[in-house]
């Protein structure tokens, strides 16, 4: 991924930030590439605002909805900084380059990118204010719509813009649930414990939870047979064989799966 006029820069934080996507992306080509590159560094930008430990809630309910409101217009550097400033100096680097990541976006793919991007802002400034209180399957179907249902439907959008792949709305909404549910099972005692919140509905137990998970990612298995494009099929095929491992190793009583699961995984989407 050493396209010219992609900033390198940006490719060192994407794979700093996340080796397990930073992989995939480099599956894509040109257009297609940069857009989804960009678009990975403006959603974790926005997240590590709703993640950050050291940020009340409220704070961070006012800050996403800004941002979200500032994602309807003409993106504005200046405005952006000034809604950062009371928590600037405490935010990582992917945060305060958002205006970087913008730039390097493709201009025809740019307007996809921003609408996610500002839905995915509101969607977690309401979560924020909310404390991530899920109390009923509606709420876990809202929050993980905002947080990686949307970025479904954006890929598919890029899929059809660049290159004329067509796929289904549900279903893209369904792979990336199916992938949120696999992280929400594989780090609940973590959110309990640290940040004192559950994304567990009332009543649900583990099993519940692995039946949503199971759910989504057959959405999700189901969504990959309308990709026949194999750039696409590939960067689609990794995180949903991670998600599905990942699964079936805490079915089986494991925290996670190792480092050399993952690389295997790797190896054999790379060859396959």
């Amino acid at each position: 991924m050493n396209e010219k006029n992609f900033p390198k820069d940006a490719l060192r934080v994407l794979k700093e930030t996340s080796r397990t996507f930073y992989i995939p992306i480099t599956f894509l080509q040109k257009e297609l590439k940069h857009s989804v590159a960009s678009a990975y560094l403006v959603f974790r930008a926005i997240d590590e605002i709703e993640d950050h430990e050291d940020i009340d809630n409220d704070v961070k309910y006012t800050t996403l909805m800004q941002v979200s409101e500032l994602f309807k217009q003409p993106f504005n550097e200046e405005k952006y900084l000034q809604i950062l400033e009371p928590v600037k100096e405490i935010l990582p680097e992917v945060t305060l380059r958002l205006g970087e990541w913008i730039q390097a976006c493709p201009k025809s793919t740019l307007q996809f990118v921003i609408d996610a991007a500002s839905e995915m802002a509101f969607g977690m400034a309401k979560w924020s204010k909310a404390n991530w209180q899920i109390h009923t399957r509606e709420d876990l179907d809202d929050y993980t719509y905002y947080v990686a249902g949307l970025v479904g439907v954006m890929l598919s959008e890029l899929w059809e813009f660049c290159v004329g792949v067509k796929t289904d709305r549900a279903l893209a909404i369904g792979y990336g649930r199916g992938l949120q549910a696999v992280n929400i099972l594989r780090n609940e005692k973590e959110d309990l414990n640290e940040r004192g919140v559950s994304f567990v509905p009332n009543g649900w137990t583990r099993t519940e939870l692995f039946d949503y998970a199971d759910e989504n990612l057959a959405k999700a298995d189901e969504y990959m047979k309308s990709l026949n494009k194999r750039s696409i099929l590939l960067f689609c095929r990794l995180p949903l064989a991670l998600a599905h491992k990942t699964l079936k190793a805490m079915k089986d009583g494991r925290e996670k799966i190792t480092r050399a699961e993952v690389e295997q995984i790797v190896e054999e989407i790379q060859v396959g």
